[in-house]
């Protein structure tokens, strides 16, 4: 079986790192994520730069992306593909390389959404939990910038309860 790009798509704190994990044993892949190379390098005190370091993680991903896929390994990008300009530049950038892909959108309602938030910021709170923390403002600034994809964007659709 030829190797696959799998890009999930989400808010954050959708399911989407759950799902990717899954995918990941189902498929023998690599995961590569943003969010675990920011944390890594920064933890939650990237401030300022944040968007700046997420777009250098991001680009470095895809290159590194081609090399895994190159090598015959399955890989699962796991960030958000929140806007509809970056689910487009991820077609051509692996469409243009004739390599296959598929999109993972985890659909998830509001009421879900907060509640979810509300465990992760806990979990995290406790120290269980690496990932980042999203308070209030953080979480209406995310919800304003996604971009739910139409349809014909993605091929696999996942209800998250």
């Amino acid at each position: 079986m030829a190797p696959k790009v799998y890009l999930m798509c989400g808010k954050i704190c959708s399911g989407k790192s759950t799902h990717a994990r899954e995918l990941r044993k189902e498929h023998r892949a690599v995961v590569l994520s943003v969010d675990e190379i920011t944390l890594a390098l920064f933890g939650q005190d990237a401030g300022e730069k944040h968007d700046d370091y997420v777009a250098r993680a991001e680009a470095y991903l895809y290159r590194k992306s081609l090399e895994i896929v190159e090598s015959g390994i399955s890989v699962i990008l796991d960030w958000g593909f929140w806007t509809k300009e970056e689910r487009d530049y991820a077609r051509q950038f692996y469409g243009s390389r004739n390599i296959p892909y598929e999109f993972h959108y985890i659909d998830v309602d509001d009421a879900e959404w907060h509640r979810r938030l509300e465990k992760r910021n806990a979990a995290i709170t406790r120290g269980e939990l690496d990932a980042y923390y999203v308070d209030d403002g953080l979480a209406a600034k995310f919800a304003a910038i996604f971009e739910k994809p139409e349809p014909g964007e993605i091929e696999i659709i996942i209800r998250s309860r």
